[in-house]
């Protein structure tokens, strides 16, 4: 499997009332990721046929990430069958190397023609193998 990343610093609009960064703000960065890493993978053929819409996600959220703190984003593919695909994201604090999140996705290949789940062709498995 193959393992994309990125590098994000904390701000003032990623926090909440207790000073930390805010829950939905890591459902955001999942999306974002996971749309960051379809987008340099897939060929402008996929992207014009197919979309993928986020059916469940499940964080364990392991410690608190503060303004000014320099985050790791890792993602990676774990299975890719039917129409749907377990993605795996976890967030690093860069300084301590210390775990902050994990989250498990369950997302869902459309077909941007019908609206409707398609299956993962072989050309799209490879793409996260």
């Amino acid at each position: 499997m193959k393992t994309f990343e990125t590098n994000i610093v904390v701000t003032a609009h990623d926090l909440d009332d207790l000073n930390h960064v805010n829950n939905v703000r890591y459902v955001q960065w999942v999306n974002d990721i996971a749309k960051q890493n379809w987008e340099q993978i897939a060929t402008p053929t996929i992207k014009s046929e197919y979309f993928w819409v986020m059916l469940s996600n499940h964080i364990d959220y392991k410690q608190a990430a503060y303004l000014g703190d320099n985050l790791l984003i890792k993602t990676y593919v774990t299975k890719s069958e039917g129409v749907t695909s377990i993605r795996i994201v976890d967030i690093y604090n860069k300084k301590t190397d210390a775990l902050l999140a994990t989250s498990i996705t369950n997302w869902c290949l459309i077909s941007k023609k019908t609206q409707k789940p398609a299956r993962i062709t072989p050309e799209i498995r490879n793409l996260f193998i």
